[in-house]
């Protein structure tokens, strides 16, 4: 009986995984929550939406989200102050927090957003991948570094 060879093939199992995100989207904008969650889905995150700012605390309780992806112009609760109570709430194991503004661009708005605790300040209309990148260092793990100006 002639010898058989077996080839081993490699499964990807050995691949690093992937960390799977939580992250919540808040924004008053229904189009703009959507195409960000889908977009985040893709990448295989969990993604939860709320379109009002005083939703936005409850939320973070329940579902312990990795990052907020928060609107400042939110109806019921201001994206600056929904920050800063995330962050007296939750302290040193805060999530992630990006800001996203149509309204507030200005270099002041952008440190008034640092102050209030926000890690990133982004201007509408902001660039999917910017996002991406943000969440990537997060998900690979990397200390985030407050960055206010993408």
């Amino acid at each position: 009986m002639p010898s058989q060879r077996l080839r081993v093939v490699n499964s990807g199992e050995d691949r690093p995984k992937r960390h799977r995100l939580r992250v919540l989207v808040a924004d008053d904008d229904r189009d703009t929550a959507v195409m960000l969650a889908a977009i985040l889905r893709d990448e295989g995150d969990e993604v939860h939406t709320v379109l009002r700012g005083d939703e936005v605390l409850d939320v973070v309780r329940l579902f312990r989200p990795d990052a907020v992806i928060l609107d400042l112009n939110l109806p019921g609760m201001s994206g600056y102050a929904l920050a800063h109570e995330i962050r007296e709430r939750h302290g040193a194991v805060a999530p992630m927090l990006i800001a996203i503004s149509g309204v507030w661009k200005d270099t002041g708005e952008r440190l008034a957003g640092q102050a209030m605790g926000f890690d990133h300040y982004l201007v509408k209309p902001c660039d999917p991948k910017q996002v991406l990148a943000i969440l990537e260092r997060r998900r690979a793990g990397e200390a985030d570094d407050k960055v206010v100006g993408e």
